[in-house]
């Protein structure tokens, strides 16, 4: 079976697979565990250590973007072999916020602004975060009611209130959903202007967060990306990948978490042999092992299909198909290789619960188990009822 590691033989592939290498290399050098421990020990609002080594080291951070954006044209497919390899060391943030959620959204609608921001990602110099959840919105673009209006002079006044707002405490820049005359619109402004106020904590998988309002924040024109509600297929599309990124994440830390515990139950010795040997173990771990391989077999090919241009219905239908089986397996892996390691599997200095803790996370980010079959069966049914109509 294809690896997430693993890439075709053509010249994007082999790029992929390098870059792969180079980003396992410098993780391995920059982010070990015991250097993560330290990170999070005197953890602040600045950008991990190591991300500014992804631009100046290893010119990696254009990979996604097109050639005439600064960078390699990969897309999606870039994403999804990066990932895992930053899943595999706890780095996710903030690569996920601001490459493939942010980025991707400046990418689908160009401008000055917009490209000058780019730029910035791309070398390093902007951390973007994406303020979309709000405080009782479940996941819903239906649930924003930020708000966004157009004023006697011109300039646009936004006002609302943003709810776990991952890396906000590291951006540069912020990017806002709002609702607004004719549907949802994207507007990009600075992480201080004047009426943003933040309220910065730490996540249980290490990372930081925010609580962000926006009480009466002035912008001009040139804030706006794209048109004045337009912008909802945008953010759709733009979820639905990081959606799949964290999915291809989840294979890196599964993979993490399958090879501690198979080293600690060949290690761990109980009646003068050791653990593994002990076949209701074994049928555990073959269990979790199983969970793991469909997960990522499902995470490729979802990743295949969206990029033959799937319609919208197709992509989420797709995406929410695979967030599902990789949320069973995140909870069939992460509690097994616990429960496995016993008492030792929660202690800080062991790094089984940190990944764990990160596995318990993703099964709810961009939504749990519930919401996604939600979404598949809503969409299933709007098929049917559609197909109904067309047969009369």
């Amino acid at each position: 079976m294809q690896t997430m590691s693993q890439t075709t033989d053509t010249e994007g592939g082999d790029v992929l697979a390098m870059l792969q290498g180079s980003l396992q290399r410098y993780l391995d050098d920059h982010h070990g565990f015991e250097q993560r421990l330290h990170a999070l020990a005197r953890a602040g609002d600045a950008p991990p250590a190591f991300w500014r080594g992804l631009a100046r080291d290893l010119d990696l951070l254009g990979a996604a973007l097109p050639a005439g954006q600064g960078g390699l044209g990969l897309g999606l497919a870039a994403h999804l072999a990066l990932m895992p390899v930053l899943g595999a060391a706890l780095a996710s943030e903030p690569y996920l916020s601001t490459m493939v959620l942010c980025a991707g959204l400046l990418q689908r609608h160009p401008s000055p602004h917009a490209d000058a921001l780019l730029h910035r990602i791309v070398t390093g110099q902007a951390v973007v975060a994406f303020a979309h959840d709000e405080p009782h919105s479940r996941h819903d673009c239906d649930g924003v009611r930020t708000s966004l209006s157009r004023q006697p002079d011109g300039s646009l006044l936004l006002e609302g209130r943003k709810a776990v707002v991952q890396a906000a405490p590291w951006a540069s820049h912020l990017i806002v959903s709002a609702r607004s005359e004719g549907g949802l619109s994207l507007v990009v402004m600075p992480a201080n202007a004047p009426g943003v106020r933040m309220r910065p904590y730490p996540i249980r998988d290490g990372g930081r967060a925010a609580e962000i309002a926006f009480d009466a924040v002035r912008l001009s024109n040139e804030a706006l990306l794209g048109t004045v509600g337009g912008a909802l297929a945008q953010i759709e599309q733009a979820l639905d990948e990081a959606t799949l990124a964290v999915c291809a994440e989840s294979v890196g830390v599964m993979r993490r978490l399958m090879r501690d515990t198979l080293d600690y139950v060949r290690q761990r010795k109980q009646f003068g042999v050791p653990i593994g040997s002990f076949q209701a173990l074994q049928h555990r771990l073959a269990d979790m092992h199983m969970a793991l391989e469909q997960a990522e077999a499902l995470t490729l090919s979802v990743g295949d299909a969206l990029a033959d241009d799937a319609t919208p219905e197709a992509r989420a239908r797709a995406v929410s198909s695979a967030k599902v089986a990789v949320a069973k397996a995140c909870r069939a892996v992460g509690q097994g290789a616990v429960q496995l390691h016993g008492g030792m599997g929660m202690t800080e200095e062991l790094a089984v619960g940190h990944y764990m803790r990160r596995a318990t996370l993703i099964e709810s980010q961009f939504g749990g188990v519930a919401w996604h079959l939600r979404r598949v069966a809503r969409i299933a049914s709007n098929e049917q009822m559609r197909a109904r109509f067309a047969a009369r």
